[in-house]
């Protein structure tokens, strides 16, 4: 089908000539505003500034001449920094060091021995990606899925001299890694503050997709914030700038040439662009770049709690709007949350002063915290709000802070379960601490608890603000509950205590 769009728009005020000079003009100035500070740089060499530029002359320039002239720049000041990274893995191949199976099927003979002894014991696997320099003393960053596990580094830089690198450290829980090479007065880039960065904003992706070397890519800002299950610090900023493999490590800029955010996955159903990849912040990688480079390793702040973010039927039971607050399942003896008077169920509403709407804005809050620092939490406690202050832990490597949201319950009868004491042999058995609760014996199939995924072996230990001790607390507990009334359920399972909420139908 085809659309005569003159026809169709005729008569449209935005299809006169008159109006096309105006517009023109008008967009001419808007350009010159979004690349001022591209212009600025690149008229820098002539000690000139944006603002320098006669505006009659830029009025009178084709945008889209202005805007190209942006771009020119950006790669101008960009290019000598980002660098192509060629890694090689030695990887131990168990099966070349097999017997052939076959051979007790022919009498002790070896049919296939010849094709077990051609498969090669080691083998080399080579990958690419890209990185930058940020220190003229030879600094670079980089994605640690570019080096993770690599035996060899090769930097590849802009004028095609290789130098050999290594790996100053890493980060695995964002993605980010330090490298090092020999050498001073390497061309760098600036990390900028991604925070004031805004949906729309125009973004240049560099780096070496396919290994094609000094590749520029241009889009916006498409959304701040994703959160895509990467990681416990999710924080991407998305882009429509074109990200294929390769490009991981590089760098996404703004159009004053400053670092926005560092190139390193794509969301795609066949492996190469669709529209959507996604950058480290740079204020992040910021932070993390100065852990490594000034104490060999990165440390978080820590509460010692276990998180969820609140589902709207969660919210209804504490009377909160939705995406309002962070709860609290669990505290951590001995933790400093414990310390502070943190309790499970408790509503972490805001941290510092600022308000929170998810687990992963708690938990990001926390790690960027210094070890030591004073925090002032808001909490709202059986529907009173009060403050506490907690002194900031380090994080230690093996805990995780976010538990998943998505778990239920049921019970038979109004909530789809049956239940049972448990017995002190039932408490050795599952390790438990303490008897208390009631044990979930069965779920019901098609019950108000199953779909939010109460399973058989989980503790109950409270019903809405009701403790349960006992199976017969909680069908006491439940005697008063009707059809429509949304419940919340306290529940232990493998040692880890969360909430879940539903309806009853």
């Amino acid at each position: 089908m085809k659309f005569n769009l003159k026809k169709r728009f005729q008569g449209k005020r935005w299809m006169e000539p008159g109006f096309h000079r105006g517009f023109a003009l008008g967009l001419a100035m808007l350009v010159l505003v979004v690349v001022g500070g591209a212009v600025g740089f690149h008229a820098s060499n002539k000690r000139e500034t944006a603002s320098s530029v006669p505006v009659m002359a830029v009025a009178e320039a084709n945008s889209p001449e202005m805007l190209s002239r942006g771009f020119e720049a950006v790669a101008q000041k960009v290019e000598g920094a980002v660098v192509n990274i060629n890694t090689e893995q030695v990887i131990h191949n168990a099966a070349a060091q097999m017997q052939d199976p076959f051979r007790q099927f022919f009498g002790g003979q070896d049919p296939f021995g010849s094709f077990f002894k051609q498969m090669p014991r080691d083998f080399k696997q080579r990958s690419l990606g890209s990185g930058f320099f940020v220190d003229p003393g030879g600094y670079i960053l980089t994605n640690n899925h570019v080096v993770d596990g690599a035996s060899s580094i090769k930097v590849k830089l802009a004028d095609g001299k290789v130098l050999d690198a290594r790996v100053v450290g890493t980060d695995s829980q964002t993605d980010i890694a330090v490298l090092k090479v020999d050498g001073s007065g390497f061309p760098t880039l600036k990390l900028g503050n991604s925070d004031t960065v805004k949906v729309g904003d125009w973004v240049l992706a560099f780096g070496s997709p396919f290994g094609l070397q000094k590749t520029m890519t241009a889009g916006i800002i498409s959304a701040k914030g994703r959160v895509i299950g990467a990681g416990p610090y999710d924080n991407f900023l998305q882009t429509d700038a074109a990200i294929n493999p390769g490009n991981s490590g590089g760098p996404l800029v703004d159009l004053k040439g400053e670092v926005v955010g560092i190139s390193t996955m794509i969301a795609s159903d066949n492996g190469g662009f669709q529209g959507i990849g996604f950058a480290i912040p740079a204020s992040m990688a910021d932070s993390i770049y100065n852990q490594i480079v000034t104490t060999g390793k990165v440390t978080r702040g820590w509460l010692g709690v276990t998180i969820q973010s609140m589902t709207p039927e969660l919210a209804k039971t504490y009377n909160l709007p939705p995406d309002k607050g962070v709860l609290v399942a669990d505290v951590q003896a001995g933790s400093p949350a414990a310390k502070s008077g943190l309790l499970s169920g408790d509503i972490v509403m805001e941290y510092n002063g600022k308000d929170l709407h998810s687990s992963n804005d708690l938990s990001l809050a926390v790690a960027e915290t210094k070890v030591g620092e004073p925090a002032s939490l808001k909490i709202r406690r059986n529907g009173r709000e009060m403050s506490l202050d907690v002194r900031v832990g380090e994080r230690p490597a093996d805990v995780a802070q976010n538990f998943p949201s998505s778990a239920g319950s049921q019970q038979r009868g109004k909530l789809g379960l049956t239940v049972e004491d448990i017995t002190p042999e039932v408490a050795r058995q599952m390790n438990l601490s303490s008897a208390t609760g009631a044990l979930v014996a069965e779920v019901r199939p098609d019950g108000p608890a199953a779909e939010v995924g109460v399973r058989p072996g989980d503790i109950i230990r409270g019903l809405n603000d009701t403790n349960v001790a006992n199976a017969s607390d909680l069908v006491e507990a439940s005697r008063n509950i009707k059809s429509g009334d949304v419940v919340r359920l306290k529940i232990v399972r493998n040692g880890q205590t969360m909430f879940l909420a539903f309806e009853i139908s």
